[in-house]
Formats: structure tokens, sequence, C-alpha cells
């Protein structure tokens, strides 16, 4: 049995698009397991305590004004 090949992809127009060139030959048969990509916001929520809602923490989060790094 070969190992896993682990790749990135984007679902565009009802198709996965992955983000280079597989090794594997033509009209060869794989099985796909989706894994949704959580974003940075939502894997950390929690970290914090946040009461919030996760909407809120992610507007707060991406807002280029409260972003400390521009600040200084």
């Amino acid at each position: 049995m070969s190992q896993p090949i682990v790749v990135e992809a984007t679902y565009e127009d009802g198709k996965l698009v992955v983000d280079g060139r597989l090794p594997l030959r033509d009209h060869a048969r794989v099985k796909v397991t989706i894994e949704p990509q959580e974003s940075w916001v939502d894997r950390t929520y929690g970290m914090l305590e946040w009461t919030g809602d996760p909407a809120t923490l992610r507007k707060a989060a991406l807002d280029p004004e409260l972003d400390p790094l521009e600040s200084a």
C-alpha cells in the first residue's frame, strides 16, 4: 500500500482544483477525503476565553485598525 498524498486544493465551479501536479498515472483512481481548512481565527477561537460569537471575534481579529503591528 502506498503512502497518502496530502495536497492543497480549491473548490471552484463544482470541481476540486489541486494546487500543483500529483505523482499519479493518468486515469488513476483515488480515494478523496475532504477536510475543510479553518481560518486561523476559527482554529484559535476559545484561547482567550472569548464569550462573544465567532463572527464578532473574526471581525475584530481581521480589522486593520486593531492590528498591533500596524500601530507600531
